[in-house]
């Protein structure tokens, strides 16, 4: 057994634990609390303590803080805290549980080797079974150089990943498959794909076991991650030794290699509720800690929580205390672990004041806003909750991007064949400016993306008509039932070949919008090589084959791929696709043309804007230097092919870049092998896009290999950090 080590009555701050040469200073802030145990444990396993240290209010007692420094201790050692208070009123809200050990909601590393979440929703003691934080000192590792990257947001290509599923399949072949270290030997694939920021689901602590009864009853666990207990500690399940505490430098060790591959890090934060859920749900920490003050609770009973997440409960994001932390958090994660920006699940809730009422003004969104440690942090919202308050278009702040859920269904809507749809495809192939123009916002306010996480993959978003969600044991109530989705003529999987070349076509003209399109486009992993979850919308609790990407999907959809990877490239080599101001129409000086030309069936000729039946769409996207290509490009959604004119641009030619009704690789060309046309007219085929590039015909004249360019200056690709 260790020994027993001294104390003296430490310092009220910093909250969590601080490591220095003669011990380490623990305190928690808890309001209400009448007596405060710290339990000490060698291990993370241990049942048992080896030091129960109680804390007298007269010596370890300030303002809010209960607090005590323990002489000598190492790092290393596990802990918990015993807090106990006035009971439960309904005047109160108070849910104070002398019974039960919690977490410190400041703790860096945490472990739930023993957790049982049904033990901590029940009466008695749960301390066999309990979670519990480790003490770390975070101060000494070697970050060689690395700063957190600042690449702008019009020339970000975001990519959302499962850290876990990205990896756990066998045919990833990693050495350490589910974790960030099996993502780091993923990096040189990241790097060949040509996105620039990963957008991670979930990495902070959070509880596996929070599923429904009946999907805990079949194995299942809650795998996406949106259950967070522990805002400041990595997940320990992304973890190759958990069990050492090993979490900070495991995650710092993944930012620092993508940094070194100038990619960036987004994390997927969930502030808008805990994995505490409701008033029936397990006492973790904040419950038993915080009192009433951390939750939306009923004005007349506080023992009721305001559930606007649709998780139990509701963080009392604007309450200044709770401000303060959240904000605390955030700026640890920047300055200590270099990460590059956040998304905001469920964003809108924490628009909600204490009374549940929507503010106009927010002090927790402007205060994350205005946070000079934040100041070069990519901010971005799901600006709805579960409660139907949508702000897309109207987040409250100035720089926060939004995704652009408009964007993603108008695009679905288009690609399946609605018609009527030109006016607003346009709209939002623009940056969607009647959503942020007129707030004097940009382009890059819009993270556009037609897949997420939460839906559909691509592959299944045309391979299904409906949802299949009963491997989830819901009997497929839960998920989205309105999900635009097209089957291309069967529902699921399917030997008809026209079929599947429909499907990979309708793929094709997915990445083609989104990479064409103005603002910050996201993708999906696994959609550049057409992962399927089997019409499953919503694999929250699918731990498992159904939710890891088979990476043999890349040799099998190669086609696919190559386009995604190519595509990639054509966005990066046309700073007019990464324009940080709305277009206009306005003729450019440098070009003696407008920034963008809309055209009908003929070039110049009125678009069918008023068109209730049309489904196409033909523009042309000027350079922005007088070095710079020209883009055309037209989108023929429809059941028929259409033969185009294509527009005339003096002393230049155009080049056959895409055409996604073709195969691979035919269906996208890369920029030195492109050939000038010798007509100026093409055949769209149906449900097709095709884009064209333009030559300086000096430069044909000058080649003397045909069909082989470079097209110099103006199809260079960006540096990212211009």
């Amino acid at each position: 057994m260790p020994k027993k080590y001294p104390t003296k009555s430490g310092s009220p701050y910093p909250h969590g634990t601080q490591v220095s040469e003669e011990g380490v200073n623990f305190s928690i802030s808890s309001r209400h609390a009448t007596k405060v145990e710290l339990w000490l444990f060698a291990e993370a396993d241990s049942h048992q303590p080896f030091q129960i240290i109680t804390l007298q209010k007269d010596k370890n007692h300030t303002f809010f803080s209960w607090h005590v420094f323990v002489k000598q201790l190492p790092v290393g050692t596990w802990y918990a805290w015993r807090i106990d208070g006035p009971s439960l009123t309904s005047e109160s809200g108070l849910r104070f549980d002398r019974e039960k050990l919690l977490l410190d909601p400041w703790a860096r590393a945490v472990s739930d080797k023993l957790w049982l979440r049904s033990a901590a929703c029940l009466p008695g003691d749960n301390s066999h079974c309990s979670m519990r934080a480790a003490v770390v000192e975070d101060n000494h590792y070697d970050w060689e150089g690395d700063t957190p990257l600042a690449i702008r947001s019009e020339k970000a290509i975001i990519y959302e990943l499962h850290v876990g599923g990205f990896t756990r399949h066998p045919s990833a072949k990693v050495k350490h498959p589910g974790t960030f270290a099996g993502l780091i030997e993923k990096i040189p694939y990241l790097r060949e794909l040509g996105i620039t920021h990963v957008e991670l689901l979930p990495i902070m602590a959070f509880d596996e076991q929070d599923v429904p009864p009946h999907t805990a009853e079949l194995g299942l666990s809650n795998y996406w991650g949106y259950s967070t207990h522990s805002f400041f500690s990595p997940h320990p399940g992304y973890c190759v030794t958990p069990e050492q505490a090993t979490h900070i430098r495991e995650f710092r060790d993944l930012v620092k290699a993508l940094h070194k591959a100038k990619i960036g890090v987004i994390m997927d934060v969930v502030f808008n509720h805990t994995s505490e859920a409701g008033a029936e749900g397990p006492v973790i920490n904040f419950k038993g800690i915080t009192g009433n003050s951390f939750y939306l609770t009923d004005k007349h009973d506080k023992r009721i929580f305001h559930d606007y997440t649709g998780c139990g409960n509701t963080v009392n994001a604007n309450h200044p205390l709770v401000s303060n932390f959240i904000i605390s958090c955030l700026e640890y994660w920047v300055r200590e672990m270099h990460v590059d920006g956040f998304r905001f699940d469920l964003a809108s809730a924490l628009a909600r004041g204490e009374d549940g009422h929507v503010m106009q003004d927010p002090p927790l969104v402007w205060g994350i806003e205005l946070s000079e440690q934040l100041a070069r942090t990519k901010l971005i919202a799901e600006a709805w909750d579960a409660s139907g308050l949508y702000q897309v278009g109207s987040f409250p702040g100035y720089r926060w991007g939004e995704w652009n859920g408009m964007y993603r269904d108008a695009m679905r809507r288009f690609l399946r064949g609605d018609p009527g749809m030109t006016n607003e495809v346009a709209t939002r192939l623009c940056g969607s400016s009647d959503l942020y123009e007129s707030q004097g916002r940009l382009p890059i306010s819009g993270i556009n993306f037609i897949t997420c996480h939460d839906g559909f993959t691509l592959n299944d978003l045309f391979s299904y008509n409906e949802k299949h969600n009963a491997a989830n044991g819901e009997n497929n109530r839960d998920g989205c039932n309105n999900n635009l989705s097209f089957n291309c003529g069967a529902e699921g999987p399917t030997q008809n070949s026209a079929i599947l070349a429909l499907r990979h076509k309708q793929a094709k003209n997915a990445f083609t919008i989104l990479l064409l399109s103005h603002g910050v486009p996201m993708l999906l992993a696994g959609d550049e090589f057409l992962h399927s979850q089997q019409g499953n919308n919503n694999c929250y609790c699918q731990n498992n084959d159904l939710s890891w990407l088979n990476w043999a999907d890349g040799k099998r959809n190669a086609d696919v791929l190559r386009f995604v990877q190519q595509m990639i490239k054509l966005r990066k080599r046309h700073p007019s696709l990464m324009r940080r101001n709305f277009l206009t129409g306005a003729i450019l000086p440098d070009r003696g043309m407008a920034d963008i030309t809309w055209h009908g069936l003929e070039p110049n000729h009125q678009p069918q804007w008023n068109n209730p039946e049309s489904r196409m769409l033909a523009f042309t996207l000027a350079g922005i230097n007088e070095n710079d290509a020209d883009l055309h490009v037209i989108m023929n959604m429809s059941d028929h092919a259409l033969k185009m004119q294509l527009p005339v641009i003096a002393e230049r030619t155009w080049c056959l870049a895409v055409d996604t009704s073709m195969v691979s690789p035919q269906d996208i060309t890369p920029a030195e092998l492109q050939k000038p046309l010798a007509k100026q007219s093409y055949a769209v085929e149906s449900r097709s896009i095709v884009v064209f590039e333009t030559i300086d015909n000096q430069l044909i004249h000058t080649k003397k290999a045909p069909g082989f360019f470079s097209k110099l200056s103006h199809m260079k690709i960006f540096d990212q950090h211009d």
